[in-house]
């Protein structure tokens, strides 16, 4: 397979790259994305945010060759297979393609971050999941549960955790920690964070924002922060290990990559992290993160022997000659 297109579609946005094979440099579109695949009208949503972004590249690659392939990672798609199914055959009806793809977003950073190895790939960003796929297909997610139930170890959860702690102090229920002028710096008046942080609807974001706040005091020594910090990282490689528990290797130990913009807060953050996974006792190697979910999506387009290949819905065209192609109407750019 020479010609390829691969989609990462989240619920904030939509990536597209085609790629024309080897030794060519891949062409990239992005648009709006689409709310989840479980979502009421997730397909029609979904269906409309790939064609935005894959047309133009079509358009752009004039009269060359068209893609085999089409592959799109979409959230949600994990726990909506038919949904699954229904908007491959959408897109095989919408694009000039021999076949058309879909499997979870999960599974395609899954397969970037890991090279299409069996493995877990804990993602770390304002929430915070852990995928495993065993060298068998096995495929386990833990944790992903929202700043409501889950996502412990989270930026949202840290931030939350910082914030709280500001207030305690502020109240003098709690002990004094240079989060309070943190906090004070970051959004003003204490009296007025709960408005504050609920202010644009999406709280859980708004409280990641404070988290490289908190690893800042943390690093900077303060007890309060440090043990925000030092707990976050447990939960985090609680959620990595238990995903490992609950795949097979192929004898020997599990690669374990950690990917995600919590990353960035730094040592304070990944180094009792990497000792809490290295010294667990099971068999699992840090490896660095080989690649991004599109990828992913790319490998696994013309790749059908990765353990990921059963958690992929694939549907291919009949004789019937492909579509032409027609404008869609574009969602707004992201």
């Amino acid at each position: 397979m020479t010609s390829v297109v691969a989609v990462d579609l989240g619920k904030t946005g939509c990536r597209a790259v085609l790629w024309r094979g080897a030794g060519s440099s891949p062409s990239v579109s992005s648009v709006a994305g689409a709310p989840g695949l479980a979502a009421p009208d997730g397909v029609a949503a979904a269906r409309a945010a790939v064609r935005a972004a894959v047309e133009p590249l079509l358009r752009e690659q004039g009269g060359g060759a068209r893609p085999e392939a089409v592959l799109v990672g979409a959230a949600g798609a994990a726990s909506a297979p038919a949904a699954s199914h229904s908007l491959a055959g959408a897109l095989l009806e919408d694009l000039p393609v021999d076949e058309a793809a879909v499997t979870s977003d999960a599974v395609t950073a899954h397969a970037g971050a890991l090279g299409g190895r069996a493995g877990v790939v804990l993602a770390i960003g304002t929430g915070s999941v852990a995928v495993g796929i065993g060298a068998d297909g096995t495929f386990a997610r833990v944790d992903g549960w929202g700043p409501l139930l889950g996502d412990d170890g989270s930026g949202a959860r840290i931030g939350t955790a910082g914030l709280r702690a500001a207030l305690r102090a502020h109240d003098g229920r709690g002990p004094a920690t240079a989060l309070l002028d943190a906090a004070a710096r970051l959004f003003g008046d204490p009296e007025r964070l709960p408005a504050t942080v609920g202010r644009d609807g999406n709280p859980a974001r708004t409280a990641a924002s404070f988290a490289p706040e908190v690893a800042r005091a943390a690093d900077a020594g303060d007890a309060v922060a440090s043990a925000i910090v030092r707990e976050a990282a447990a939960d985090l490689a609680e959620t990595a290990l238990a995903a490992a528990g609950r795949i097979a290797s192929d004898g020997g130990p599990l690669p374990l990559a950690v990917t995600g913009g919590l990353t960035g807060l730094g040592p304070v953050l990944t180094a009792p992290l990497t000792a809490a996974l290295t010294g667990s006792g099971l068999p699992v190697r840090l490896t660095a993160s080989l690649g991004d979910p599109l990828d992913g999506a790319r490998l696994l387009a013309v790749d059908r022997s990765t353990p990921h290949a059963r958690l992929v819905v694939r549907v291919r065209r009949t004789a019937v000659p492909p579509p032409p192609l027609t404008p869609a109407t574009p969602p707004a750019r992201a």
